[in-house]
């Protein structure tokens, strides 16, 4: 103790200490400097759009070429999830022939991380089916509906195939999200037009069996399918609030703008990035 004070022992500096001293000072600035930064943020996904009307956003104008909006759900989950919008080549009645016929395969690439496609509605006569039971006969309405679904379990799958496989030879390191059709009518409504509650619940079931296909397709070729049926559940051509346009329409059973948000909601929660193929 000195004066009341307790005298804190230093040890004497020795040439060693130093030196070990001088070397941690010089040592500081340079761990400071070659740390490794954090690593940085991953591209984006660069996504392409293929498919029919249903992909190209038909019903919400206006439209550009082939009926193409801005409110197609490829176009809306742009910026979502770090995907970035490529080719958006999506066209109004393509069907699975001519998808490719029409040159949207050129779209695709080694490069392309993502394809969203729409396809498969068109192949199968369905708007013919929709017509029928909405101002045919009762007997015309089940003939059209017995069609349809004669298509979906017989022709369709070969269709199906045959696209899917070009797009994958197309665009071999990409993902492919393949997204299905919503049933158009709420049957609880009640009668619409000419159809009633029964022949809504024939046509929402060949929805149903359409959507199967798709999902069976997709699941051949390794490929994503998303289903956006129960989405709709509530929001038919007859609801309270529909997501699917009326028959008066010039985009007649094609998704409001609320259904385009509800396919690119359903898009962007099956995409995790990074998942590619």
């Amino acid at each position: 103790m000195v004066n009341g004070l307790r005298r804190t022992y230093r040890p004497e500096m020795t040439p060693r200490l130093r030196a070990l001293a001088s070397a941690v000072v010089l040592l500081l600035p340079l761990t400071a400097v070659t740390a490794p930064a954090s690593s940085s943020a991953p591209p984006p996904t660069s996504y392409d759009v293929l498919g029919d009307s249903y992909g190209s956003g038909f019903g919400v104008p206006p439209y550009g070429a082939c009926g193409r909006s801005q409110s197609a759900y490829g176009v809306l989950v742009d910026g979502r999830v770090r995907l970035e919008l490529d080719d958006f080549v999506a066209c109004g009645g393509a069907t699975t022939t001519s998808l490719v016929a029409g040159g949207q395969l050129a779209a695709l690439d080694a490069d392309t991380d993502l394809v969203l496609q729409s396809i498969g509605g068109n192949d199968i006569g369905w708007s013919q089916a929709v017509l029928a039971c909405l101002a045919g006969t009762d007997e015309q309405c089940a003939g059209a509906a017995a069609l349809v679904r004669s298509r979906i379990a017989t022709t369709l799958p070969g269709r199906l195939d045959t696209v899917h496989g070009l797009v994958a030879a197309a665009a071999p390191n990409a993902r492919v999200v393949v997204t299905g059709y919503p049933r158009l009518f709420s049957p609880e409504a009640g009668a619409y037009l000419g159809a009633s509650a029964a022949e809504q619940e024939v046509l929402n079931d060949g929805a149903d069996q359409l959507n199967a296909a798709l999902r069976a397709a997709a699941e051949r070729h390794g490929f994503d399918f998303v289903d956006v049926t129960e989405r709709f559940v509530g929001h038919g051509v007859n609801a309270a609030d529909p997501w699917i346009l009326g028959a008066a329409d010039p985009g007649a059973f094609h998704p409001t703008l609320a259904g385009y948000e509800a396919y690119a909601a359903a898009v962007t929660a099956a995409i995790r990035p990074g998942r590619q193929r």
